[in-house]
């Protein structure tokens, strides 16, 4: 098969075009790189020629619901209107668990691009994933009060970004099934705690204070509705076992 990977060079959609190859199956790179905008449709129809599946990990670095919102709706939009040109028959669209719990900020572009993924005339998937590992050490770059770095609190249990490509592309190969089973890591974690755990594993030996970011997101996910549902798929490795695997 020949799966296009939109976002293919990002946080998961790099390790998704390596699982989607190990499958046995041809990867298509959809991204600015490789002359393909979302936002405009530059590039689209060319590169979806012959493409029998889409996996849709695209993402934009924002807070704010309206550009979350405006980005996710038209890059989803022209994806999908392309992937119908093409006669591509899956579109499998990359999503977060309790976005619908919380539709705030980000969240709020996210649930935005569930609803143009379900009104798709291509049959369509949509995958809600936990955290990723990842993003703890994306927090202790971003969440500091000036020159201090901060740990947000939160309840969340998290995924290696490798665990979802796999299950992504195993997804894309199959049959659509609408919206699927939440996808999630092994086990609950604290997220301050995590941050402060990749802070000591990066050679970070200052204090770090666990703080209650403001805002509806970050109380909602302090309340556990980021947290996957009882029938949830669980897979990957641990945060502790992720972390010790990886040199940073």
């Amino acid at each position: 098969m020949r799966i296009a990977i939109a976002g293919g060079t990002g946080t998961v959609g790099a390790p998704t075009v390596d699982a989607v190859r190990a499958a046995g199956h041809d990867p298509v790179v959809l991204s600015r790189s490789s002359g393909v905008d979302l936002v405009s449709g530059r590039g689209l129809d060319e590169a979806l020629d012959g493409v029998d599946a889409v996996i849709d990990t695209a993402n934009v670095s924002t807070l704010s619901a309206d550009e979350a919102t405006a980005f996710f709706t038209k890059a989803s939009g022209n994806l999908i209107g392309a992937a119908a040109r093409a006669g591509v028959r899956h579109v499998v669209l990359l999503s977060i668990v309790g976005i619908d719990r919380m539709p705030h900020d980000y969240y709020a572009g996210k649930v935005a691009q569930e609803r143009v993924v379900e009104a798709s005339p291509v049959p369509w998937t949509i995958l809600r994933a936990t955290q990723f590992h990842e993003f703890a050490g994306q927090l202790f770059e971003r969440a500091k009060l000036g020159p201090l770095h901060v740990a947000p609190r939160a309840r969340v249990q998290p995924i290696a970004a490798s665990a979802v490509a796999e299950h992504l592309a195993g997804l894309a190969a199959g049959a659509a099934q609408g919206r699927t089973a939440d996808l999630a890591g092994p086990r609950e974690e604290k997220l301050d705690e995590m941050v402060k755990a990749f802070a000591r594993h990066s050679g970070t030996r200052g204090w770090i204070p666990s703080i209650s970011l403001p805002g509806a997101q970050m109380k909602g996910m302090r309340a556990g509705y980021a947290l996957p549902r009882p029938d949830a798929v669980l897979a990957g490795e641990t945060f502790a076992e992720w972390l010790a695997a990886h040199r940073h």
